[in-house]
């Protein structure tokens, strides 16, 4: 399940990246009580299918759940299916998400925009945690071989937004942006503390992996430089989106917040 604040921020992108739009195909992955599905009805008329690990959550009296277990099966729909797809809080549960990723380019319309979010763990709170325990905020010790999978205990996938950007612009999307449902005040402090050194040593790193490795380019910078934005040293929840390309071309990426 995700929270209000999430479903506000994935409308918002959604009525942001394609404004005037209207009855929708829509495929809502993951999607629980029917929260999303209801929200794209109200606001854009959307047409919504859902699916999910089980129907049982589903509070919608009138909507249809496809059962599929995404880290054993691909999407039961056929190409060119959709003109949106939204999965909220859904990556961090995937044991093979660029695969998944790959699948959603195939189900997806050429044009169609596809909204995902997952926890930020690249946010101050979840970095100095990760520096005291080795493990990221929402990511924690999980009980082994009795892991729910589905549960906040199955955050099997923690995914930084580099490497969910990078999956999309390999699936084949474009014009990736990036977003945010909401900051973190308590790490507001910290970042005051902290900013001036992780400009510092992140333009130092930068330069290095740029002149002496040769892991920047000009397509990945934009992607890089996001990473210590002050948006993603604050930022909650990433939400991050992306068009099915209509052009045969590659196309560069981007990233903004």
């Amino acid at each position: 399940m995700s929270t209000e604040r999430i479903y506000d921020a994935v409308v918002e992108v959604a009525a942001r990246r394609r404004p005037g739009s209207s009855s929708w195909s829509h495929l809502d992955v993951g999607a629980g009580n029917g929260q999303l599905v209801k929200r794209f009805r109200d606001h854009f008329q959307a047409r919504s299918s859902a699916c999910d690990y089980t129907g049982e959550l589903m509070r919608l009296p009138d909507q249809k759940v496809d059962i599929v277990n995404l880290n054993q099966e691909a999407f039961p729909y056929p190409e060119a299916a959709f003109d949106m797809v939204t999965a909220t809080e859904v990556v961090e549960h995937l044991e093979r998400y660029r695969e998944v990723l790959r699948d959603l380019h195939r189900i997806s319309k050429p044009g169609g925009l596809v909204i995902l979010t997952t926890p930020n763990i690249l946010n101050l709170n979840s970095r100095l945690r990760f520096l005291w325990f080795g493990f990221w905020n929402l990511f924690g010790p999980l009980p082994v071989r009795h892991s729910a999978l589905y549960s906040t205990g199955g955050h099997i996938n923690p995914c930084s937004f580099f490497y969910l950007a990078h999956a999309l612009i390999d699936a084949g999307f474009d014009d990736v942006e990036l977003d945010f449902d909401k900051p973190q005040r308590s790490a507001i402090p910290k970042l005051i503390l902290l900013y001036p050194w992780i400009k510092l040593f992140g333009a130092l790193a930068f330069r290095r992996e740029q002149t002496r490795f040769h892991t920047i380019s000009p397509e990945n910078a934009p992607l890089v430089r996001a990473m210590n934005s002050t948006s993603m040293l604050l930022g909650r929840t990433i939400v991050v989106s992306a068009v099915k390309s209509t052009a045969t071309a590659a196309s560069r990426p981007s990233a903004s917040s």
